[in-house]
């Protein structure tokens, strides 16, 4: 067994006001008192819009909650004329812990590229909070049978430069867009297959320290039904979850997954 701490992170994508925020995280805290949960046996993310940042924020502060938070995406500049961006500095001073980039739906519909991942990563890392970077193949790719190189590539072009120190540092969540929001589940033994790959590179590239260190999520229509059994994977260390996650009941038990 790893010492790597399992992680789950819930992504809200475009859901839910500060309003609904607060009594989602509320319910989460309700279920994960209920039932006991063990914080250094899995972490527990939750990855709201901009807008509920503050709010989730005040909610973990008064009610000293262990429950951490994150963003979507960031910008790589500091401040200045960008409309409609936001800094690291800005998500730091809200206490956000994470920060998700590379979202196959930002490199689907905003243009962004590895290298821009891999920018807005280190700018992440640099300001004290931990990057979700993540990676993933369309169907065609998987269909071909390329996607472990193509998702190797991806990762390699946004770590080009990195140290293994700093990539230890990072997380990397696999999540094959053809199983995102479709109901579709790559298996176990499908997301393993990836998820290993990634850390034989990251051996690889940066040596077994690193390899052993950096904690790689999949993501993909996980939910309470296969958690246990991805999670029962060598080289998973956790989700990253979309639609499982606006529940507080579902995200609850994925966290409480080792409980099973």
């Amino acid at each position: 067994m790893s010492n790597r701490t399992p992680l789950m992170a819930g992504n809200w994508k475009m859901n839910l006001d500060h309003l609904e925020a607060n009594h989602l995280v509320q319910g989460i805290a309700m279920e994960l008192k209920d039932a006991g949960h063990d914080f250094a046996k899995c972490e527990a993310v939750v990855i709201p819009p901009f807008t509920d940042l503050r709010t989730v924020q005040t909610v973990v502060d008064a009610d000293n909650l262990e429950i951490k938070y994150g963003a979507q995406d960031v910008s790589i500049h500091d401040n200045g004329a960008y409309t409609g961006e936001i800094s690291t500095e800005m998500l730091a001073k809200l206490g956000v812990s994470y920060v998700v980039m590379g979202h196959s739906e930002r490199r689907e519909y905003h243009g962004e590229s590895d290298a821009l991942v891999g920018a807005k990563a280190r700018k992440v890392l640099d300001a004290g909070m931990t990057p979700i970077l993540c990676c993933g193949e369309a169907l065609e790719i998987r269909k071909a049978g390329t996607h472990v190189d193509f998702v190797l590539g991806q990762i390699r072009a946004a770590l080009e430069g990195w140290s293994g120190e700093d990539v230890a540092k990072i997380v990397i969540a696999y999540e094959p867009i053809w199983a995102i929001g479709t109901g579709e589940t790559a298996t176990a033994d499908d997301a393993q297959e990836v998820c290993g790959a990634i850390r034989a590179a990251l051996r690889e590239d940066f040596g077994e320290a690193t390899a052993e260190a950096t904690r790689v999520l999949y993501g993909g229509s996980a939910k309470p039904g296969n958690i246990v059994e991805l999670m029962a994977q060598p080289d998973i260390d956790g989700a990253l979850i979309g639609g499982a996650s606006l529940k507080a009941d579902s995200f609850a038990a994925m966290c409480r997954f080792y409980a099973a």
